[in-house]
């Protein structure tokens, strides 16, 4: 049975960090979403707000407004927010412990793990409901190890990569996903990050938590297991950051490890500088991104786009611009589809 659970967005439903909520929002079959708790949004429909689908996912201003106003009950309060390092805001901590003394297990992505904060701790031992930390890396004995055993796979398998983090990239690899299935193919995504997880894909792993030794064994256990298990016609990969994000690249792991000889590759048009990386000058290159990711000898099928902050006027200029300048398909998942 699939539990009901509330998101805690700290005010940010509407912002790019908001994402892992803005993936529950969207689809999970781990958890019931039956609400949203976030002060500058209160009032909406929480699909609404996102999507401009009803989903019957009310935006309640405080905790307390939830507890006295909806007409259901909710067993977990899932973090649905990712900020700079996955550290806890002070006021963010606060409004943890009242979803615990109201009987909430909290469901968390940080990196900033609750079950090892002794007055987190103590609180929820008092209350009785329990501190789940879906990032915590699992003992070393536990991952695997690069072998090669990659290349007797035999179907295609596609990572959707980035020009930066927070870009969409978990988004469309599942649009995709889905839109393959309802071709007729036996497609599967393979997750990377906690939404994945906590949108119940059953394949994959937490890449940013996982011993820098044992991602590309990780990656490659990931599509084994899913191929052997399953008979994949294809598998998609959700990729992390970007190859040539200076704080955190990532991608070459997907390209190598993970034999991905196909990319779709998420950009955003309006972003100039790398998310957090304002400062540094470094500005975001999709010309660049594409050549790397062909220097690797992996091949772009299509470039997608992010529209936040553009109209849909200047979306589809941007379209016209990258398809006569790349020779690519330009897509639009959200405002077009994928199909």
């Amino acid at each position: 049975m699939t539990e009901n659970a509330l998101l805690l967005t700290a005010g940010i439903l509407e912002q790019p960090n908001a994402k892992t909520a803005h993936g529950l929002i969207r689809t999970t079959s781990r958890y019931n979403i039956i609400g949203v708790i976030d002060k500058n949004s209160a009032g909406k429909d929480a699909g609404y707000l996102l999507d401009k689908v009803d989903r019957n996912m009310p935006v309640y201003a405080t905790l307390e407004d939830f507890l006295r106003d909806s007409p259901r009950k909710a067993k977990y309060a899932i973090i649905g927010v990712a900020f700079p390092g996955g550290k806890l805001p002070v006021e963010m901590a606060a409004e943890v412990k009242a979803a615990i003394r109201a009987g909430l297990s909290i469901v968390s992505g940080l990196h900033d793990f609750l079950s090892d904060m002794p007055d987190m701790k103590e609180l929820a031992a008092q209350h009785k409901v329990e501190l789940i930390d879906i990032r915590k890396p699992r003992p070393k004995d536990q991952l695997k190890f690069w072998t090669g055993e990659i290349m007797q796979v035999k179907c295609p398998i596609i990572a959707v990569l980035g020009t930066d983090c927070a870009m969409g990239k978990r988004t469309t690899a599942t649009l995709v996903t889905q839109a393959t299935k309802e071709k007729g193919l036996n497609a599967h995504m393979i997750f990377t990050g906690q939404t994945g997880w906590l949108q119940g894909n059953k394949y994959g792993f937490i890449l940013d938590s996982t011993y820098n030794d044992f991602i590309s064994g990780e990656l490659e256990n990931a599509v084994v297991t899913c191929y052997k298990d399953t008979s994949a016609d294809i598998i998609f990969m959700e990729g992390q950051s970007a190859l040539s994000n200076p704080s955190g690249p990532c991608g070459s792991e997907f390209l190598l490890s993970a034999q991905c000889k196909a990319v779709l590759l998420q950009h955003a048009p309006a972003r100039i500088w790398f998310n957090g990386q304002e400062n540094t000058g470094i500005k975001i290159s999709l010309k660049n991104e594409l050549e790397l990711i062909r220097s690797y000898g992996s091949r772009v099928l299509a470039i997608t786009l992010n529209t936040r902050g553009l109209s849909l006027a200047q979306a589809l200029e941007y379209k016209r611009q990258y398809e006569k300048e790349f020779g690519l398909p330009v897509v639009l998942p959200l405002e077009e589809g994928v199909g």
